[in-house]
């Protein structure tokens, strides 16, 4: 099954003093154990467009639209036996203590 794994920012981190997870160890054992098919930083939010079509015209807004003040960092596209191990890994990466990982199966399109 394939996972999407969105990295996103938090404005409350985790406070706990202990050394976090180090990305380059996680990425080799996702690599290592095949289940991290790939994944990448994103560009700053400044350099994101947003795209919405209303009433036939093409609205383009600089930035990410949003009312919070989170936005999506990254990505990670993981292949996983089941949401349990997508949701066990996901869970050692850095961004899970300093901000926020949301995991979500990718739907096949049967068209």
């Amino acid at each position: 099954m394939e996972f999407l794994m969105f990295v996103c920012t938090d404005t409350e981190p985790d406070t706990d003093t202990q050394p976090e997870p180090d990305i380059e160890e996680w990425v080799a054992e996702g690599e290592r154990r095949g289940i991290r098919k790939q994944g990448d930083r994103l560009a700053p939010t400044n350099e994101a467009r947003t795209v919405r079509v209303r009433n036939g015209e093409t609205l383009i807004i600089d930035g990410p639209f949003t009312e919070s003040k989170e936005w999506i960092a990254g990505y990670d596209l993981l292949e996983c036996k089941d949401i349990d191990e997508a949701v066990e890994y996901a869970s050692r990466h850095p961004m899970a203590r300093r901000g926020r990982i949301e995991v979500r199966e990718v739907m096949v399109w049967e068209g």
